[in-house]
């Protein structure tokens, strides 16, 4: 999601896109030297508070720093962040936009900046060095709650939000062949067991050949998935090739946008094949300390962060050329979060 975590990244995700080392290294440079780098973007709509409300007995001007990773879906929640802190009341130093996982964790570990979101799977796997993430997204979360203390750093409870891979069809083909779950297939004549992977996911450890082994789908035998039916694609253009039909069953992002915007259905992984990336606001531990209170404001955001909702506001900002700000902005009107201004 980026600094790739065990998965490839993708959508986003600094997960996603991996950063010259050079340039990550630049940008933490900057800050650490204490040249007061912020983004250009720093820009979020003025917000009166909602259910989000001023924390009683907040010092006037508490400075707080957010920051986050330069890709979509972190982009909308880095300014999310960035309004909530305002709405409670809190001096905000904007630091989302930054390129790449590993100059966010920096700024986090360091103490440059108290608050981020941050993915479970991420973490474990990227950060913390483990192997294998964990399905099950409660163990995952409290696997890194535990291992991140050591840290200086404290996670919030987490989002329903879960950016992990999946598996999508197109809704009227889901329809037709019967199928709601990755199991499902199994049961599809052999013709109809067709795939549209990225190369990297094809090839992974962790990957298609480990996915349909726990699905019971041998690769390469005519019983099984042949080789014929599976296609390599360019990152992003599984997407297109799943909705025009060049396979039945595409690898996808949870959260992206695209999803939506071209009427394709996410299949239940109900083997729990794939990690845990849930978000959850990641917090300083110091900076919990010095301002009781911080950790509530996020809690009451976390629970309306699901994957629907961020489809939506990806595909706002990806497909309708929205601005992350406002995107966000919207939203957290939209669910009585903040209000608009008088």
């Amino acid at each position: 999601m980026h600094n790739t975590p065990t998965r490839p990244p993708v959508r986003p995700p600094a997960r996603r896109f991996r950063r010259l080392a050079a340039l990550a290294a630049a940008v933490v440079g900057l800050l650490a030297a204490g040249c007061g780098l912020q983004p250009a973007d720093s820009y979020v709509p003025e917000a009166a508070p909602g259910e989000i409300q001023p924390i009683e007995g907040l010092p006037q001007d508490a400075p707080l720093t957010i920051t986050g990773k330069n890709f979509t879906e972190q982009l909308v929640l880095g300014k999310i962040a960035v309004i909530a802190a305002k709405a409670a009341g809190f001096d905000v130093t904007d630091l989302t936009n930054v390129p790449g996982s590993q100059p966010v964790r920096e700024l986090m570990v360091s103490g440059q900046a108290d608050m981020t979101y941050e993915y479970t799977g991420t973490a474990w796997i990227t950060y913390l060095g483990q192997g294998t993430g964990i399905p099950d997204q409660e163990e995952q979360w409290q696997a890194v709650y535990d291992a991140d203390l050591a840290n200086g750093l404290t996670w919030g409870r987490p989002a329903p939000l879960n950016n992990t891979y999946a598996f999508a069809i197109r809704s009227e083909a889901a329809e037709e062949l019967g199928v709601t779950r990755i199991s499902d297939i199994a049961a599809l004549p052999v013709e109809e067991r067709t795939f549209c992977l990225e190369a990297e996911f094809n090839s992974r450890p962790d990957g298609m050949n480990p996915l349909l082994q726990a699905y019971d789908l041998p690769r390469g035998s005519p019983d099984g998935v042949p080789e014929a039916n599976i296609g390599i694609y360019d990152t992003g253009a599984v997407y297109t090739a799943t909705d025009a039909g060049e396979c039945n069953f595409g690898e996808v992002f949870a959260t992206d946008g695209r999803i939506d915007s071209l009427g394709l259905t996410v299949l239940q992984d109900d083997r729990f094949y794939f990690p845990a990336y849930n978000v959850a606001p990641v917090f300083n531990t110091e900076a919990l300390l010095r301002y009781p209170g911080l950790e509530e404001v996020f809690a009451q955001i976390s629970p309306l962060l699901t994957d629907q909702e961020l489809r939506q506001m990806n595909l706002a900002v990806d497909v309708e050329g929205g601005e992350p700000a406002d995107v966000a902005f919207d939203w957290m009107v939209s669910e009585g979060l903040v209000t608009v201004p008088e």
